[in-house]
């Protein structure tokens, strides 16, 4: 029996960026806003909106987190660039519990070797053990 596989892509909610973005605004008005002559408090507040900006921008340039197909896995790479990983070169998929960094809650964790790519939930958009099942599911089977 062939094994099928469907083309999936998991991506950032749309209103994530968009959130990013009222926070860099609001950021940048609280850094000017209270001033009070200091100049470090709008510094750290245009600081802090670039950043947020960046970050939304990334988002709503290069949306989509991550991929599968029948050849293996896409993943991000640099700002918004991309690398298909073969399933030969997975060595592993599975959710792991972290903390900190950011990175709180269940985190889907693709282990290719060479490289280690984790994934949030906001990265994907939604439960990061759904996306390990299709993962799982989507892999052919081994010879």
């Amino acid at each position: 029996m062939a094994h099928e596989t469907i083309a999936r892509q998991w991506r950032v909610s749309p209103a994530l960026p968009v959130l990013k973005l009222v926070a860099a605004a609001v950021l940048l008005a609280l850094g000017l806003l209270l001033a009070e002559g200091d100049l470090l408090r709008p510094v750290l507040g245009v600081v802090a909106a670039t950043g947020l900006v960046g970050w939304g921008m990334r988002d709503l340039v290069a949306p989509v987190r991550l991929a599968v197909d029948a050849g293996g896995i896409t993943v991000p790479q640099g700002w918004t660039g991309r690398r298909h990983l073969p399933w030969s070169a997975v060595e592993t998929v599975r959710v792991e519990r972290r903390s900190g960094r950011g990175l709180a809650g269940p985190a889907l964790e693709i282990d290719a070797g060479d490289s280690l790519h984790l994934f949030s939930q906001l990265d994907l958009g939604t439960d990061p053990a759904d996306v390990a099942d299709a993962l799982h599911a989507a892999r052919p089977p081994t010879e």
